[in-house]
């Protein structure tokens, strides 16, 4: 660290001239980068996928595109609804359709006053698979509406965009940024409050042009480019907040302004090292899912810390030397970090260690426990949109009578002269509403039929999923020939299936590879231990509360206008477990970084070493205990910001992600990581010597062991 800092002072013109031409790059390829994102949320080799593959191939629509519905409300509405279904064949050609009208449909008919025509339009590329049809569509169910009859186009694709907004990334960023500028102006109360949302755009910038690099490579999902911006910014301010902070105590005790850059870098860019490898091999830690999606979100991801780390190596010392001091005005702050309620409340701790680390680990395991019934799947038809006229129609069809499975059924592809055999076979199994093989265009092509599978639940619920796990069970005989089971909810089951299936590997190569690194940073195995079970806990009484929340409805509808999605999105818990491990552990290794320096330097030969311990705890907390609160707020802002992009996905990501950090920053390194801490002792910084030897931990005055530890 030392011949980096002293390279970077003697050339710090030639660094910020360098970090100045990758922002510059960075901006003007942006919309280049983001032009080459994916949307494609597939799962090549799985079952479903091929299924879907090739139901698209043959019939150009369906498979994992869900339909649309025309929604039929009023007298004659089933007559209606028959007339609505040809009349959206004739508007847009290549349409296939199901109307109460086809043998097997009846179900269609939700009651006397209402009755629903489902519709496969072709497709288009982009985002909005029905964005050429759906106003041809409109333009149906408005002429078809009059003389007591009312009829409405919905369904999932429609269902979404209802329930967003049109805030662009732009907005987002914005958001977050003022959220960190306000606490960085209340930590600085000087001019050193731009500096580390300099820091943080000179590293969005440059990993974007990374990420552009990246996307020659191979896919990268769309999500990335939200997570890259903010948490990004989350990031890149801590990590120099970090540094600038402990230049700006060093120079309050009186060091030279190089030298108090030297002492930062050596003390504080040590942590930011360590911190920024842990986040980068947590996010990496996804490439281990066999699932693009997820392995591009890792990729993309793990360059937001390396990027980071790399900025706060090399321009912050270099912008530090040369106008540091100028910076630094007015002095409206102390400069020194010492927080005298921060050392209260860790003395406070310390009197009741016992009654404070049980007490939060029962709240922690409190605030846990809803994840015992987490639901992973798509939103249900009852948590999408619940104010649009879409979502209105749609739920008074299903109140009606109509299966929720017409929304999101279940596609068989089957050979002509097995199709009489399956329909059979399926209207008679338990949870299924209707199997249909419309004897209109559009549904049988090269010898194979197209079957729809409704069932009586929601595909997205546990019931309706069990449903379509023994419909792909059923079919699988060779009574049935080669049939092929695709749509939404089986491709949902199979990415439960890929994604969870490896989770335990991937969360074994994270610890692992975290407590080497942290053993190594802390010269301890004992404080990574303690580390990881933390932050097991901490994400997951983040889990449990983001389950309350969505899943079950509590707060969703009063902060973002969503009712209960009755299920947690597949993929994000396994993300939200990549990113709050790693950006939970900042906190941890700033503060027992620090902890450990502060033992260090109290603890001589015939030392008490409980009282070490205890004084490192306090001068550790409070030193660092308004820096991580400080940290921790812009990456909940930057968190809130994430929440307010309209993809509902997203939204419960970044709510996870909200509530981690805001959990691990009061209740786990607030109180209970001192806590623990103050009850080891001694025990925190005890190495047994073959233990030490194992690890390859360096050597340090208070690594040696008690008589007989060998």
């Amino acid at each position: 660290m030392k011949r980096l800092t002293d390279l970077v002072l003697r050339h710090r013109l030639l660094v910020a001239l360098v970090w100045l031409v990758v922002a510059v790059a960075g901006a003007s390829t942006a919309a280049t980068t983001v032009d080459r994102l994916s949307l494609e949320f597939r799962l090549p080799g799985q079952p479903a996928y091929e299924a879907n593959q090739q139901i698209l191939d043959r019939f150009g629509n369906g498979g994992l595109n869900d339909p649309l519905l025309l929604v039929v409300k009023g007298d004659g509405a089933t007559a209606a609804a028959n007339e609505v279904a040809v009349a959206a064949r004739k508007a847009v050609p290549g349409t296939r359709t199901v109307a109460p009208a086809d043998p097997g449909a009846e179900v269609l008919a939700a009651g006397p006053d209402s009755a629903v025509a489902v519709v496969y339009p072709p497709i288009t590329p982009g985002p909005d698979s029905y964005a050429a049809a759906t106003p041809a569509l409109e333009q149906v169910a408005e002429r078809a509406s009059g003389d007591g009859v009312e009829v409405t186009v919905t369904g999932f694709s429609l269902l979404e965009e209802g329930g967003g907004n049109d805030r662009g990334l732009i907005v987002e960023v914005l958001l977050g940024g003022v959220g960190a500028l306000v606490v960085l102006a209340l930590v600085f109360g000087s001019l050193l409050a731009g500096l580390p949302l300099v820091v943080a755009a000179v590293s969005i910038l440059g990993t974007f042009v990374a990420l552009l690099g990246l996307t020659y490579l191979t896919d990268v999902s769309a999500v990335v480019e939200y997570l890259i911006a903010l948490i990004g910014l989350g990031v890149a301010i801590d990590y120099s907040l970090l540094v600038v902070t402990r230049w700006r105590e060093e120079t309050a005790r009186g060091a030279s302004n190089d030298d108090a850059v030297r002492t930062a870098m050596a003390t504080a860019g040590r942590s930011v090292v360590f911190s920024g490898v842990t986040v980068a091999v947590s996010l990496a830690a996804l490439v281990l899912v066999p699932l693009p999606f997820l392995r591009s979100i890792g990729l993309g991801g793990l360059l937001i810390p390396l990027f980071s780390v790399a900025v706060s190596l090399t321009l912050v010392p270099a912008l530090l030397s040369a106008v540091g001091p100028r910076l630094n005005w007015p002095r409206r702050k102390p400069a020194v970090t010492r927080s005298r309620m921060w050392a209260a409340i860790a003395a406070g701790v310390l009197r009741r260690r016992w009654l404070t680390a049980v007490g939060s680990v029962v709240v922690l395991l409190a605030l846990a426990a809803p994840v015992l019934t987490l639901t992973l799947g798509t939103a249900q038809l009852s948590g999408i949109a619940s104010e649009s006229p879409a979502s209105q129609a749609l739920t008074s069809a299903v109140a009606a009578g109509l299966p929720p499975g017409v929304a999101r059924p279940t596609e068989v592809l089957i050979g002509e002269k097995y199709t009489d055999r399956a329909l059979d076979r399926l209207r008679t199994m338990d949870g299924v509403a209707a199997a249909v093989a419309p004897d209109t265009d559009g549904w049988r092509a090269d010898g194979r039929t197209l079957l729809q599978v409704w069932t009586d639940d929601d595909p997205a619920g546990d019931a309706g999923r069990a449903t379509v796990k023994d419909i792909r069970t059923t079919l699988d005989g060779a009574e049935f020939g080669d049939a092929m089971v695709g749509g939404t909810p089986a491709e949902d089951a199979d990415f439960i299936s890929a994604v969870y299936g490896n989770a335990g590997w991937v969360v074994l190569a994270v610890a692992v590879v975290t407590f080497l690194l942290l053993a190594r940073a802390l010269r301890s195995p004992w404080l990574p231990i303690k580390a990881l079970a933390l932050n097991t806990l901490s994400i997951g009484a983040a889990y449990g509360v983001t389950v309350l929340i969505w899943q079950k409805g509590y707060g969703s509808d009063l902060l973002f206008n969503q009712s209960a999605s009755g299920a947690v999105t597949i993929w994000v818990p396994i993300a939200a477990f990549a990113f709050l491990f790693g950006l939970s552990m900042d906190y941890e290794v700033f503060i027992l970084s620090r902890m450990r320096e502060e033992y260090d330097s109290l603890t001589t030969p015939g030392a008490d070493e409980r009282t070490a311990t205890d004084k490192a705890v306090v001068e550790g907390i409070a030193n660092t205990g308004r820096l991580v609160t400080s940290a921790a707020l812009i990456l909940f802002f930057a968190f809130i910001a994430l929440s307010t992009v309209p993809a509902l996905e997203v939204k419960v990501l970044a709510t996870a992600l909200a509530l981690g950090i805001a959990i691990d920053a009061v209740i786990v390194r607030g109180l209970l990581a001192p806590a623990l801490v103050g009850v080891l002792g001694r025990a925190n910084w005890t190495t047994p010597r073959w233990l030490q030897r194992g690890l390859r931990l360096p050597s340090t005055p208070n690594s040696a062991t008690r008589p007989g530890e060998r």
